[in-house]
């Protein structure tokens, strides 16, 4: 769809430059990029299983924009500030180029025009396939816009579109309630997001290594400010595929469920599978999970053994351990 929407603006007489680099800010792996001249492209992505996509396409993909742009494509997230923060690194890269921005509804893009509106004139925009495609010319007027990581009331780094950004999670913490003292020595939190967890982790003298596993590079970096603990190793990976050094005694999370604004337990169950192929024989996984979410059929799946060992009305802490071969 987004192909389509880039399309039909150069019909209305959107016209990207035909010399220089173009910086995609935000762009999804498995974009259809028909619409644009990939070998001028450069993706800045910090989500690592979309950033692996873009290099297996033979794209220029990059953390974050070097250098200057002849023009720059916005592609909105779920959270308004991690999209302001795009805004914001487009202009700076292309400060008098052309910015476009290409979004659905449900990404918020009707309420960004209208805050973008404010600040600069647009000079043209579409409709089409339930979202918008807009343009405008980079200009220092967003300069508030970027965002960075910063420390929030309790203290802890965290960054825009990171999860549970302004506190710690309820969930979370009830599963460091009921955590044993003794979760053995190597232990992983996969999807270990500004490193909620690791604390609590942590303070079971059994650890000597926890792996926190998280694929939001931004996530990560404040997983590192927040955690100094020698015992702690950083990955930034996608938790779906990433290969433990050894088998594991343990491992603690938080699975997302959501892929965009869509709910999707199949995430989770996916979180699940992936724990027990790097446990040990002996291993334990213990999760978090909203109530609502059916997890119980995929354990039982991948382990010998599972149960509910906690829970409130909102969440249940789910215990699997003996995974299967």
């Amino acid at each position: 769809m987004t192909a389509d929407r880039l399309s039909f603006a150069a019909e209305a007489g959107m016209t990207l430059p035909e010399d220089g680099r173009i910086l995609l800010l935000g762009a999804p792996g498995e974009l259809d990029a028909s619409a644009l001249p990939l070998t001028r492209c450069t993706v800045v992505q910090r989500f690592a299983p979309d950033h692996a996509a873009w290099a297996r396409r033979g794209v220029a993909v990059a953390l974050a924009p070097e250098g200057e742009f002849a023009a720059a494509v916005v592609y909105p997230a779920r959270a308004r500030e991690l999209t302001e923060q795009r805004i914001a690194e487009a202009c700076a890269a292309v400060p008098s180029g052309m910015i476009v921005v290409d979004g659905p509804k449900t990404d918020g893009i009707e309420p960004l025009l209208k805050a973008i509106k404010a600040r600069s004139p647009i000079t043209g925009q579409v409709s089409k396939a339930h979202g918008k495609c807009f343009w405008f010319n980079g200009s220092d007027a967003f300069a508030d816009w970027a965002h960075g990581p910063a420390q929030n009331r309790h203290g802890m780094w965290t960054a825009p579109g990171v999860f549970s950004a302004d506190a710690p999670d309820p969930g979370s913490e009830l599963l460091l309630s009921v955590l044993p003292a003794k979760l053995g020595a190597q232990v992983a939190d996969l999807g270990a997001g500004w490193g909620g967890l690791a604390a609590g982790i942590l303070s079971r003298d059994s650890v000597t290594t926890l792996h926190l596993v998280e694929a939001d590079h931004s996530a990560l970096d404040c997983a590192r400010r927040n955690v100094s603990d020698p015992r702690a190793q950083f990955h930034w990976a996608d938790a779906l595929d990433w290969k433990a050094p050894a088998r594991l005694d343990a491992v603690v999370m938080n699975p997302p469920f959501h892929i965009g604004r869509k709910p999707d337990p199949a995430l989770g169950r996916a979180f699940i599978t992936a724990a027990r192929r790097i446990l040990k024989p002996s291993g334990s996984l213990w999760l978090v999970a909203n109530r609502h979410l059916p997890y119980e059929p995929q354990l039982e799946a991948d382990f010998r053994h599972s149960e509910e060992i906690a829970g409130d009305a909102r969440f249940k802490i789910l215990h699997g351990y003996r995974p299967k071969a």
